[in-house]
């Protein structure tokens, strides 16, 4: 049996949707191990995934916090700086980290979040054979396919290749600090010459929890690339015992789930109009603050309209409930939300939540409006639709059928050990998933 790393941005719903394959991994024989700074120990959630602590002189316990602040607040154009500035020294220190702590700890192959580069450059540098995988929306790049934190829809139209180009050469300029970690890590480790993520990528095999349908048409996705749609771990460990069990739903009047995630769940302005145009609309509103509010907030948000408050749900089990959900459109709710066939109003707000909330609007599964712009009035009547327009449903039953033929984390270590030799390929399911 295989020993495999995992090299992932510390953040919990990364290290979440990986622990998914790697408690799959596991249960096959196989040995799964975490490397990052010592604070994303707290992040594992399984006692059988190993964790080994890199970083500890240049990101020592309690840095993790801050990171964690300024990549859920950016502000100012200055502060999305200093996000980058973090990503960047993240990156730097697992490429001069790793490969010592990899020796030491005996692994045979990595599994790379694509959001991280160090993985695939320690990985080539060393021939240690790895699988990226696409937590968040995959950083594959053709011609008219927007990246991820872009607003609007793919195009093959004059325009619309512009404007991906255009707006390309302007993420490339934001990211210098960590484009240059990236083209000083493979200048030093002797590889051919590359600054971006999207160059950092596995030939073996590369994984995400997309379905056809969902992401925009793709033409130019290499053969190893596999849709499997959303990893998710079993129920017992998806629900822990921090989740508030899912309150008396009243039947008979419609209920909506609002969520804004891990990291956004702050936004207490949000969540009040949210509060304010579920009451207009007499719904029942379950909102889910991760932890962001504290009680006297939540009294507040109770008071604006909010039937339900609570730090975490079992938002799985809200969605199958649920007749429409208000979220941030984190890739993790979208996906969930198609499963449970929910349609969605999504409040893109940072990273990859515009070009989440553009696939929502492309697919035709919900309606998008401003986190920021957007009034209780507006919201209100965005609500609406979704619980009136009977356009939603068969566009979410075609996606949700997607989602559960794609074959999810069972699906992703056939791929992950075929692609090692650990196990010949699965013949039921495609080579290749492109949309």
């Amino acid at each position: 049996m295989a020993h495999f790393g995992v090299v992932a941005p510390a953040f919990y719903s990364h290290f979440h949707a990986l622990a998914a394959l790697a408690l799959e991994l596991v249960a096959r024989g196989h040995r799964v191990t975490y490397f990052q700074q010592p604070d994303a120990a707290a992040l594992l959630p399984d006692r059988r995934l190993g964790f080994h602590a890199v970083g500890a002189v240049t990101h020592p316990p309690g840095t993790l916090a801050g990171v964690m602040r300024r990549a859920a607040s950016p502000g100012s154009p200055l502060g999305l700086r200093r996000v980058i500035g973090d990503m960047a020294r993240s990156t730097d220190m697992l490429c001069r980290e790793l490969p010592a702590a990899l020796a030491e700890a005996g692994v045979d192959a990595l599994l790379c979040d694509q959001m991280e580069a160090a993985g695939g450059l320690v990985a080539e540098a060393f021939d240690i054979p790895f699988v990226s995988v696409a937590c968040a929306l995959p950083v594959n790049r053709e011609p008219g396919i927007p990246l991820p934190v872009m607003p609007f829809a793919a195009g093959t139209d004059e325009r619309t290749l512009r404007l991906v180009e255009g707006s390309t050469r302007v993420y490339d300029w934001m990211m210098t600090p960590h484009r240059r970690v990236i083209a000083h890590h493979a200048r030093t480790f002797a590889l051919t010459v590359r600054d971006g993520l999207h160059e950092c990528l596995s030939p073996l095999a590369q994984i995400s929890q997309t379905v056809p349908g969902y992401e925009f048409a793709r033409r130019a996705l290499p053969a190893h690339f596999h849709h499997v749609g959303p990893l998710r771990m079993p129920g017992s460990v998806t629900t822990p015992a921090s989740h508030t069990p899912l309150p008396p739903i009243a039947p008979g009047k419609p209920f909506v789930f609002a969520s804004l995630g891990t990291m956004q769940g702050h936004r207490l302005g949000l969540f009040l109009r949210i509060a304010k145009a579920c009451r207009a609309q007499g719904v029942q509103l379950l909102a889910a603050h991760c932890g962001g509010l504290d009680e006297h907030q939540a009294q507040a948000l109770r008071r604006a309209g909010a039937t339900w408050v609570c730090a975490f749900a079992p938002q799985r089990e809200a969605l199958a409930r649920a007749d429409a959900v208000i979220s941030h459109a984190g890739v993790n709710t979208v996906l969930d939300a198609i499963e449970a066939r929910t349609p969605i109003l999504a409040l893109p707000i940072a990273f990859d939540h515009p070009g989440s909330a553009a696939r929502v609007h492309a697919a035709g599964i919900g309606v998008v409006a401003s986190p920021r712009f957007a009034s209780a009035r507006h919201l209100a009547r965005q609500l609406r639709r979704l619980l009136d327009e009977r356009a939603f449903a068969p566009r979410l039953d075609a996606l949700a059928d997607n989602v559960a033929r794609a074959g999810g984390a069972r699906r992703a270590a056939d791929i992950v050990e075929a692609a090692l030799h650990l196990r010949a390929p699965d013949l039921a399911y495609p080579q290749s998933a492109q949309a």
